[in-house]
């Protein structure tokens, strides 16, 4: 059953199964709670109170906010962290990676641990090597730049076909949903929005993280020319000894989709690690 927080005359959706130790998961730009479909019934099962949330202007939340940063998404899911109880290990992916890493840093007390799936947590620099070695790079950085410049939902189709290199079985449907949900008036100037910000401010914050931190790259995300350097770097900001970096194999963007198992695998050892006193 879908719920609503409020938080400044905005709402906030998402949904809450199961018992026990509280783990919120956030997805990235032009996308839904959907996304974690998979993953989110398994771990109500494992034993977890999952909340699923749609970050700010996605899914079945409200439009108008003021802004579309990860400092600002971060704020959402302490929100509703602290709106459900916590303590809380917080799972985002992409742009919600970087909130996470903010919500971690700015609310200690609520966030014990963090999970980034595919995340920008660091500011990007224009990797033209890059772009001319690596074809899967070149491609999905063209489909966003249609995306950015026109709000193209073609483009970003062809982006989300780059970024799942192999398909979850539902896929012919899942694609029919995001396609009508991005063409509501108003969610694909979101997802540009939010494609104009910038990680720096995740970036500065993760110095200050006190609280284990799992990242999880895919082998073949076309984000990055090489997704494996991009968690470690992240791992490197750290404070020594939090960060943890697995990359699986094969998996693009969305390894929450397109590997839930492999990603469950991870996640689990590490909830039961970091919510063990929750």
């Amino acid at each position: 059953m879908t719920e609503y927080l409020d938080i400044a005359g905005n709402t906030i959706a998402y949904e809450v199964t199961g018992q026990g130790p509280l783990v919120v998961l956030a997805h990235g730009m032009g996308d839904s709670r959907h996304s974690y479909r998979f993953v989110a019934p398994a771990l109500a099962a494992a034993g977890y109170r999952v909340a699923n949330v749609d970050i700010r202007g996605c899914g079945d939340s409200s439009l108008g906010w003021g802004g579309y940063s990860r400092t600002d998404i971060a704020g959402d899911l302490v929100a509703v962290a602290r709106h459900l109880g916590g303590p809380a290990v917080l799972i985002g992916q992409s742009i919600s990676g970087g909130a996470a890493t903010i919500a971690a840093a700015t609310a200690p007390d609520l966030i014990t641990g963090v999970i980034e799936l595919a995340p920008f947590t660091r500011a990007q620099s224009f990797d033209l090597g890059g772009l001319v070695r690596v074809k899967r790079f070149r491609a999905g950085y063209l489909q966003l730049a249609q995306v950015l410049l026109r709000g193209s939902l073609a483009n970003w189709k062809k982006y989300l076909d780059v970024a799942i290199p192999t398909k979850p079985a539902d896929w012919h449907s899942e694609l029919a949903r995001i396609e009508a949900k991005m063409s509501e008036p108003g969610r694909m100037k979101v997802l540009q929005a939010m494609a104009k910000t910038t990680p720096a401010d995740a970036g500065r914050q993760l110095s200050n993280v006190t609280c284990p931190v799992l990242v999880i790259q895919g082998s073949a995300d076309p984000d990055w020319a090489d997704p494996r350097a991009e968690g470690e770097r992240i791992i490197a900001d750290l404070p020594r000894g939090l960060g943890e970096l697995a990359v699986i194999e094969g998996a693009g963007h969305y390894p929450h989709a397109q590997t839930p198992d492999e990603v469950l695998a991870l996640a689990l050892p590490f909830l039961a690690r970091t919510l063990a006193n929750a």
